[in-house]
């Protein structure tokens, strides 16, 4: 009857070093997600509140969405900017992504 259905044979039991291997893998896997996702997103987001730290009235900024405006005022949470003379937009301060260079705006138009 062994040419219809063949034999199941038990396997081998797993070598007792396998816990240990398992064990080394994740913290590789660790180590490579800290300095390739964690340590660089830190990073920025370092650089990103040294920034909304440094703002300054007159800086010429852009925001998250796109608009660029120059500061006009600058409260704790809030910035004023004017994106067109006469037009002036409040928006938060951690909405600015970028200081851009003075006469930007002006060279843009």
């Amino acid at each position: 009857m062994d040419f219809f259905i063949q034999n199941a044979w038990a396997e081998a039991a797993a070598p007792p070093d396998a816990g240990l291997l398992n064990l080394v893998m994740l913290v590789v896997l660790f180590v490579v997600f800290y300095f390739l996702l964690i340590r660089p997103q830190t990073k920025r987001v370092k650089e990103h509140k040294k920034m909304v730290d440094a703002l300054a009235k007159g800086d010429e900024i852009m925001t998250g969405g796109g608009i660029l405006g120059k500061i006009i005022t600058i409260g704790d949470d809030y910035v004023t900017i004017e994106i067109a003379p006469n037009t002036q937009v409040k928006v938060q301060r951690q909405s600015v992504s970028t200081v851009i260079p003075k006469g930007t705006i002006k060279s843009l138009n």
